[in-house]
């Protein structure tokens, strides 16, 4: 399974060993103390006022579409492990385990859940929409029980499993009913979430601000001989800062920055190298997502051209991103110039070696894929990431990304564009 870009950050942060140890970087106790932050990010005020979570309307809006979509698909119900798409329907959120807690989203009626005796207390605590709450004992099976309340309920012939569920609750739930039809539940999920509503779009442009914030305040702060640890640990300070939840960031300093995802060697920031800052948060619950790289010091005539040239393929990304255009398109139309100017072909390196870009909403990286071979129609409420990265290994990489909403009317942006290598906010 893909690693989302939070998830690699994470991963790097592993690889190169616990804070304490982490080449170029003090022990830390914990979080920094904020007067030992840098005074940019220390000026930085939260800036989540007024920000409106999902309500309770907006929910049973999305259980009633995905009703509606299961109806037109002939599927019985959808069975929903943790997650982003539970959370989307009910706000519940709950961690996964080896025990089984589960949300039934049925055809006809209200949701039902399956959940561990000992948790019910916990689970009716949160639980807003359905009340038939069927639990089990830790010597019982979970899937018995999923297995009478889809009888109870009527759904026989096709269930559908939301992706994210795993193996062994297929598994379970095929053993106690072999006569079922287990089928992808993509269309009704996906079929929901790619289209943001505008209480969704408010909060995904509010993460945004907050996250162009927290860059301004990062690259403010770049100093001669830091690391690119010190780079993300400034940026997630100022991401928490601002009220950003479940900061992440990925750095490349100089010919580092070539790797999309960062590397774990060590790099200090010296004159002349590029800089290279990918990061978001999130926002009750949606996500921002934006890479700038710029030059510490003056940039060389070398690096000034590949960066215009990103920005030209971001630009021919966005010009093609209209409704009713195939997903592939906008890949197409990025890679086109960045090919024309000698690079890959294809995903060869040097070049862009990845999508131009991946749907975003509550999940980092959702659908729409904006990669070839996608032929799914952009649509208005869709939103994703506009990203061509060029990647020179050995030298350095340029990566601009910013997010795309779909109107009516065509694309938008939730940032404004970089307007130069020396100009990373426009």
């Amino acid at each position: 399974m893909e690693l989302t870009r939070r998830e690699f950050a994470i991963t790097l942060a592993g690889l190169a060993g616990a804070a304490a140890v982490r080449p170029g970087r003090a022990p830390s106790a914990g979080e920094p103390d904020p007067c030992d932050l840098p005074a940019p990010i220390r000026r930085l005020e939260p800036m989540t006022a007024g920000a409106v979570p999902i309500g309770a309307p907006e929910r049973r809006a999305r259980i009633a579409k995905a009703q509606r979509l299961m109806g037109e698909q002939g599927i019985a119900a959808v069975v929903i492990e943790p997650g982003s798409s539970m959370s989307y329907y009910t706000g519940v959120g709950w961690s996964t385990s080896e025990r089984t807690f589960i949300l039934v989203l049925p055809a006809h009626g209200e949701p039902a859940w399956i959940c561990p005796a000992f948790e019910e207390a916990r689970a009716r605590e949160l639980i807003r929409f359905g009340n038939d709450v069927r639990t089990w004992q830790e010597d019982e099976s979970p899937f018995r029980l999923l297995a009478g309340l889809l009888r109870d309920r009527g759904a026989s012939g096709r269930i559908g499993l939301e992706e994210d569920v795993r193996f062994f609750v297929l598994d379970g739930l095929r053993t106690e009913i072999p006569a079922l039809e287990l089928v992808s539940a993509t269309p009704i999920t996906a079929g929901c979430r790619m289209y943001k509503s505008p209480a969704e779009l408010a909060l995904m442009q509010r993460a945004s601000d907050m996250t162009i914030a927290a860059f301004k305040a990062a690259f403010a702060a770049l100093h001669e001989g830091m690391t690119q640890y010190d780079l993300e640990d400034n940026m997630l300070a100022a991401l928490r800062r601002v009220g950003g939840a479940d900061p992440w960031a990925l750095v490349g300093f100089g010919k580092s920055s070539a790797f999309p995802h960062g590397s774990v060697q060590p790099q200090k920031l010296e004159p002349g190298d590029i800089v290279l800052l990918d990061a978001g948060c999130a926002l009750h619950g949606y996500q921002s997502d934006i890479t700038r790289t710029t030059v510490f010091g003056k940039p060389t005539a070398r690096q000034t051209e590949i960066w215009n040239l990103e920005r030209r393929a971001q630009d021919a990304a966005f010009a093609a991103a209209r409704v009713g255009a195939p997903c592939e398109a906008v890949d197409a139309a990025a890679r086109k110039v960045i090919t024309g100017a000698g690079f890959g072909p294809g995903y060869r390196v040097p070049g862009l070696p990845h999508r131009t870009g991946h749907g975003i909403g509550m999940d980092g990286h959702e659908r729409p894929y904006i990669v070839r071979g996608n032929s799914t129609p952009l649509a208005p409420g869709m939103c994703f990431s506009d990203e061509p990265t060029i990647a020179i290994y050995g030298e350095f990489g340029i990566r601009l990304e910013d997010c795309i909403y779909m109107t009516e009317d065509g694309p938008r942006f939730f940032s404004r564009q970089s307007a130069g290598i020396d100009q990373p906010f426009g």
